[in-house]
């Protein structure tokens, strides 16, 4: 559902109506011996338009919310089943230097990190070159993230989001 809603879709070809050429009738219909052909812009013929071309449209489908709240649910458990789930107080450390050794130093190696309702801005900027490491507030967290990266790592304000994010969805 993610991957196809972010498909760009811009993929155009030129029909017959789009080619600039001469709509004159090649030669005449009879006598030639060949084949009967109308204007140069057919597909069969070189330079002509392309017949069942592609043409740009969206590759998003809609989803249900209850899908794709179900679908999360999912992944997070896959995480709490695999004992792949970090709960961390704080985001700390403002150089890329600190934050690899920090995370070094608990195991991760390939790791989606979901901070509170805000990121700690030094510590996303330090992160982001990591490799294999993504950060994400709150309010991104999807489950082809989830799913993509081995190793879950939230914060308490991510955890209680997370439970209130869930917690009205049970009650509705």
């Amino acid at each position: 559902y993610q991957l196809s809603k972010r498909q760009a879709g811009t993929h155009p070809t030129l029909s017959r109506s789009n080619v600039s050429v001469t709509t004159k009738k090649l030669y005449n219909q009879k006598g030639t011996g060949g084949a009967r052909h109308g204007s140069r812009n057919a597909p069969i013929l070189v330079g002509g338009g392309t017949a069942h071309g592609p043409h740009p449209h969206s590759h998003a489908h809609a989803l249900p919310k209850k899908v794709r709240a179900l679908a999360m649910k999912h992944a997070l458990s896959s995480k709490v089943k695999d004992e792949s789930l970090i709960v961390i107080d704080v985001l700390e450390g403002d150089k890329t230097k600190d934050v690899s050794a920090q995370l070094k130093k608990l195991g991760i190696s390939n790791a989606l990190v979901v901070g509170g309702e805000k990121l700690d801005e030094k510590f996303a900027k330090a992160a982001r070159n990591i490799p294999n490491i993504d950060v994400l507030p709150l309010a991104g967290l999807n489950v082809y993230d989830v799913l993509r990266r081995k190793t879950l790592v939230l914060t308490r304000e991510a955890v209680e989001g997370v439970n209130a994010r869930f917690a009205v969805t049970e009650k509705a």
